[in-house]
């Protein structure tokens, strides 16, 4: 029998629904880098309104976890509907110290980037252009130029932003076997990967997090 009213819907469909609806926009720019973003209070602003309607509760809550040497913030976004729960996570780690900020700012730092990724996940956001944005529909009007032979990437690479080191730190951490894990490390550290940047392969903390995980990975048998 079909269903006719929202209510009737189970947790997992009321979820599919809200993810096909969602638009979160890039509302934040950082001056630095020269690019937009969006943070997890712009996710959150954007899903409400879809959450009432589905009559869905969302749940975030926020743990440290410490992983070798270094602490991480793991935050946990939960959606609710009766007695049906749907969760996701995501880990950002703390800076020993970080300019200009308290432990306490550096703590929160951290958890909004943990909470992004928790809400990415949960979601189903990625960092594709939307085909009823400005900016899509500028690009679709812009003068197409002739094909050019491919050339190879210019040398040497921009330097790796935060934001692209920590989803990667955070897909490593939360590889749930050893061939996924070797999925996520060949996915930044190929070159013919789109995400490759010479950086990931070196001795920074994405490395770290992979080695880490690995080790975690063998003693538990995956």
């Amino acid at each position: 029998m079909a269903k006719t009213n929202e209510k009737e819907l189970s947790l997992q469909e009321s979820l599919v629904a809200i993810q096909s609806k969602l638009k979160a926009p890039k509302g934040q720019f950082n001056s630095f880098g020269k690019y937009n973003y969006r943070s997890a209070e712009d996710i959150l602003e954007a899903v409400k309104p879809l959450l009432s309607e589905h009559n869905v509760v969302l749940n975030m809550s926020d743990r440290v976890e410490l992983i070798g040497a270094r602490y991480y913030i793991v935050s946990t976004a939960k959606v609710i509907k009766g007695e049906e729960e749907i969760a996701s996570e995501g880990r950002a780690r703390e800076d020993e110290s970080k300019k200009g900020m308290d432990g306490a700012q550096v703590t929160g730092t951290s958890s909004s980037y943990a909470r992004k990724y928790a809400l990415n996940g949960l979601f189903c956001i990625d960092d594709t252009k939307d085909a009823d944005t400005d900016e899509y529909a500028k690009q679709q009007q812009a003068p197409k130029q002739p094909a050019k032979p491919a050339q190879p990437a210019p040398q040497p690479y921009p330097e790796l932003d935060m934001e692209k080191e920590l989803l990667a730190e955070s897909e490593a951490n939360q590889a749930q076997s050893s061939a996924e894990l070797t999925a996520i490390w060949n996915k930044y550290t190929l070159k013919t990967s789109p995400h490759y940047h010479p950086a990931f392969s070196k001795d920074g903390v994405f490395r770290k997090a992979v080695a880490v995980r690995g080790q975690q990975l063998k003693a538990e048998g995956k």
